[in-house]
């Protein structure tokens, strides 16, 4: 890249697009918008299965890339479109190659200038980072298995943090699954909810059978920090 050309454009022109996105698409992205066009939508499936797939996981990118809403949307046409698989295979794909481009992009922008300077503290901000540095697998599981945690979010902090880029993918995608798998799932099913005229329960993954599972899994992250803890390893 050119050196006159800014580190921080790639990242202010995803911050402009999410905030016009955000007020251009929120009447768009719908669920109303989906169940107008859900024949039209399995027609062109049925004649344009590949290219159905790869617009659904282009789109995807495009939502996650510059954080625009209709991501839950997206999820639930790929279940709806492909069923639980290959669906969610494709809601995941989509969501981690457009994590990984905002990632890249925080990371650029102000990402590699920050963990210089963490780096180079010393006190509080230093133990800090390092306890982050000695625990990033475990972290960056736990931030992507928490239903509270926003994804945007999710994508930003590691940028921050200087954590490498293999150690994000692998933990994006392995992370999103139990979420997109119960998204994916409520939206294969859209055919029926269509059918009585309702909408869909998207509060399904706080029910105690979904939740508890998940939460369980975020305990699995975090048992290895108590364990290092217990032992007397240093953890922050």
């Amino acid at each position: 890249m050119p050196a006159y050309f800014p580190k921080w454009l790639p990242l202010a022109g995803i911050a402009f697009v999410a905030v016009a996105g955000a007020f251009l698409l929120r009447d768009v992205l719908t669920f109303e918008v989906l169940q107008q066009n859900r024949s039209a939508l399995l027609a062109f499936r049925d004649e344009n299965y590949l290219l159905t797939a790869l617009a659904l996981i282009g789109f995807y990118i495009g939502l996650v890339t510059f954080s625009l809403p209709g991501a839950t949307l997206a999820t639930l046409t790929g279940g709806f479109l492909f069923g639980v698989f290959p669906g969610v295979l494709f809601n995941m794909t989509g969501a981690t190659i457009g994590a990984v481009l905002i990632f890249l992009a925080a990371r650029r922008g102000f990402g590699e200038r920050l963990a210089a300077r963490m780096d180079a503290s010393s006190g509080l901000i230093q133990r800090l980072k390092g306890g982050i540095d000695r625990n990033q697998w475990e972290m960056l599981f736990l931030i992507r298995l928490m239903p509270v945690v926003p994804f945007f979010v999710a994508n930003l902090l590691p940028a921050l943090m200087a954590v490498p880029l293999y150690r994000f993918v692998v933990t994006t995608f392995l992370g999103i699954m139990p979420g997109a798998l119960v998204y994916t799932s409520v939206g294969a099913g859209l055919g029926e909810v269509f059918n009585r005229g309702e909408t869909p329960d998207l509060g399904v993954i706080f029910a105690p059978q979904i939740l508890l599972p998940i939460l369980g899994l975020c305990a699995l992250a975090v048992l290895p920090i108590v364990i290092k803890s217990l032992r007397g390893g240093k953890v922050i």
